[in-house]
């Protein structure tokens, strides 16, 4: 069965992007090694998160991901950074226009189904839930098995929430991966059940 982890890169005070939808020093661990992180993207890495990073985004079979971040990013030009499919939460239709060749780009109305469509078209492979509202919506519905985090040291103050609107406590087990990159604490708990 396809594993399911939520994963971004987030402030040490628990945010992915300012109000404004910026990153800001969040991705700077991104530019700030030697080695190349995949070919042809621009993104070096110290070793030690390159050796994290390479196998996670290998393993992933399928992003899911929300409208406001498909629009922010233009669905990444229809070239996912990881996987092979990626699936968007939206009560809208894909855009008409947008990259009619784009076969591997799934458009369902809400979380479930979303994670349903990831788990079919990945396989044994893993399923990567972008965080914030779509993948605090998995979290709560207990959708998620893993929260991957890439904890840079800024803090932003305010923003959009790793966990989005999601209340109430919840217990994660105790970190199974820890890996300090160059200005980056890479960190996975599994969801306890």
């Amino acid at each position: 069965m396809s594993p399911v982890l939520m994963h971004a890169v987030v402030s040490v005070d628990g945010f992915i992007a300012d109000a404004d939808d910026q990153v800001g020093a969040l991705f700077d661990w991104y530019g700030n090694g030697e080695v190349p992180l995949v070919e042809g993207a621009g993104f070096r890495v110290s070793k030690a998160s390159a050796e994290y990073t390479r196998p996670m985004w290998e393993s992933l079979g399928v992003t899911v991901m929300g409208r406001r971040l498909f629009d922010l990013t233009d669905g990444w030009d229809a070239k996912p950074p990881a996987g092979e499919h990626v699936v968007v939460v939206s009560h809208r239709p894909r855009p008409a226009d947008w990259h009619p060749e784009a076969s591997h780009y799934h458009f369902v109305g809400d979380v479930t189904e979303a994670i349903t469509t990831a788990k079919e078209l990945a396989g044994e492979r893993s399923v990567a839930v972008t965080a914030g509202d779509i993948g605090g919506q998995a979290f709560a519905l207990g959708l998620i098995d893993v929260v991957a985090m890439d904890v840079a040291p800024v803090v932003l103050g305010s923003g959009k929430r790793f966990f989005g609107a999601t209340e109430g406590e919840r217990l994660l087990d105790d970190p199974h991966v820890i890996v300090q990159g160059d200005r980056v604490l890479h960190l996975q708990y599994r969801v306890r059940r």
